[in-house]
């Protein structure tokens, strides 16, 4: 399979952290970001939407083979990010994945099986990674075809409008338990999530 290219949204302001960065979390020692982004990495060519620098995400990715892109406009919400990280994709690329960076438990493997589905259900336009039950979530394939519109949206609403404009073209992935929806926004999320891991 041609390699295909992964945006990782890493440009929010984590509002609701009450001042901390929920993207520099350690987990087993190692920042929430960095952790995504080598699990990205072992999947595809990474590009990497962060807010302008300097700012210590750029130190979290320190060492990385991939491309960080400032988001000068980040304020606007997830779509500044979206378009600015479009820019970094080849023209010839076939489709691109867009992957939020704060998904603890979203592994290399399932990246793999959403991006298995594109060619067992190639009809479709876009591949959605979903929760064991089948509810959407992350990651998210689009085609190529839909390029133009990813680089034009605004506002804070991520891809949505462009899915549902792809609606009955859609593959939904399941993934194992909550990995495709289950995020860490805020410090109590952290505290319940960290309750539940293995003592190392």
């Amino acid at each position: 399979m041609t390699e295909i290219p992964i945006i990782l949204l890493a440009a929010g302001q984590s509002s609701r952290m009450g001042g901390a960065d929920k993207l520099m979390q350690p987990i087993d020692g190692v920042p929430l970001l960095r952790r995504a982004a080598l699990r990205a990495l072992a999947v595809g060519p990474v590009i990497a939407a962060l807010p302008p620098a300097p700012h210590p995400r750029y130190e979290a990715l320190v060492g990385l083979d991939l491309v960080s892109v400032p988001i000068p406009d980040a304020d606007e919400g997830m779509n500044a990010s979206l378009r600015g990280a479009m820019s970094a994709i080849a023209a010839d690329a076939s489709a691109v994945m867009v992957l939020l960076s704060d998904l603890p438990e979203l592994t290399s493997e399932d990246l793999r099986d959403v991006l298995r589905s594109m060619t067992e259900h190639s009809d479709n336009l876009v591949w959605r990674g979903a929760t064991e039950d089948g509810k959407p979530g992350h990651p998210v394939v689009f085609d190529q075809s839909l390029f133009d519109e990813l680089s034009q949206l605004t506002g804070d609403s991520g891809a949505q409008s462009v899915v549902q404009k792809c609606k009955g073209r859609v593959h939904i992935q399941p993934l194992p338990a909550q990995h495709a929806l289950l995020d860490l926004d805020t410090p109590e999320d952290w505290a319940k999530w960290n309750a539940t891991q293995p003592p190392k």
